[in-house]
């Protein structure tokens, strides 16, 4: 271990941990490979959806599962800092790429706010997921589209899980 390693704190080292965790790609890869061919929504937007997902998935757990906790504030701030620099190089990277400006972070933005407002609207849904799968579904085309709503739901669900099990894991919550 090196000495920056050493140096960081508890909550540091768990915003690492979970920003690492939201832009792991594997669990996207293998629903995305899973993803029907009889849906009628392209895979390439499902994927590209699924991270974004992934992504406020986590911010999201963050908030809930700390929400009395005093370190509630710090760490959605380092995580929520460690992913806008990463949609920052995102952003710049696809503008040199396609010849278009691009601003990763405020897509993430607009996102959260989609399913924040969805589950804002029907607050009496038995769990999140119920929710955010047909939301899923909409952001990729098509709300209606059980494939899409299942593979986000189901991504939904792993996420959140993994947060909450890390987070009880080191005793954060």
């Amino acid at each position: 271990m090196n000495d920056s390693e050493k140096k960081k704190t508890k909550i540091e080292k768990t915003g690492e941990d979970l920003f690492n965790f939201a832009i792991d790609r594997e669990d996207v890869k293998t629903l995305t490979s899973q993803f029907s061919e009889a849906s009628g929504v392209k895979r390439g937007t499902v994927e590209y959806e699924l991270q974004l997902l992934k992504i406020i998935s986590v911010g999201w757990s963050i908030s809930y599962y700390l929400e009395a906790s005093p370190q509630k504030t710090r760490l959605t701030n380092l995580y929520w800092e460690a992913i806008r620099e990463f949609s920052k190089e995102i952003s710049e990277t696809t503008g040199l790429m396609i010849g278009q400006n691009i601003d990763y972070f405020q897509v993430l933005k607009d996102r959260l706010d989609t399913y924040v407002n969805a589950l804002n609207r029907k607050a009496d849904a038995p769990e999140p997921a119920v929710v955010i799968g047909p939301e899923f579904a909409g952001a990729c085309g098509n709300p209606d589209d059980v494939y899409a709503v299942m593979a986000g739901s189901r991504l939904f669900i792993a996420t959140v899980a993994g947060v909450r099990e890390y987070l009880e894991t080191i005793k954060l919550r």
